[in-house]
C-alpha cells in the first residue's frame, strides 16, 4: 500500500486537484553533441584521469569538475580546459556522465 492509497483510506471525501507529473531532474550543465574525452595517465608514477574535449562554458565545467570530485571522493583540479582527476576511475567518471546525457569517448587503455 503506497502512500496515495493510505491517504484515500484516511481522506475517503477528498478529491485531488490535478496531479503534478514528475519531471526528470534537468542538468545545468549544456550537453554538447561532441563526446569528451577520458583518458588515463600516469604523472611522477600517480595514475591520473584526465577529461577534455568540453566547448561549454567555463563555469559548466568547472561545475562538473567539482560534481564529480564530491561523488568520488577524490581530490582534482581544472587547468588548461581539461579536469584532472586522481586515480584511475575512467569506469566510474564514465558512467556518471553517460547519466548526466553527456557522450563520452574512452582513450587509452
Amino acid at each position: 500500500m503506497d502512500l496515495q492509497d493510505q491517504l484515500k483510506n484516511l481522506f475517503p471525501d477528498h478529491k485531488p486537484s490535478e496531479e503534478t507529473e514528475k519531471e526528470t531532474p534537468k542538468s545545468d550543465i549544456w550537453l554538447q553533441d561532441d563526446p569528451i574525452i577520458c583518458k588515463y595517465e600516469k604523472r611522477k608514477g600517480k595514475p591520473i584521469t584526465i577529461l577534455e574535449g568540453y566547448t561549454g562554458a567555463d563555469k559548466d565545467f568547472k561545475l562538473l569538475a567539482k560534481e564529480l570530485k564530491q561523488k568520488l571522493s577524490v581530490g582534482g583540479s581544472f587547468k588548461n580546459d581539461s579536469i584532472i582527476i586522481q586515480g584511475d576511475y575512467r569506469d566510474q567518471i564514465m558512467s556518471i556522465l553517460k547519466e548526466k546525457g553527456f557522450n563520452v569517448k574512452r582513450v587509452g587503455g
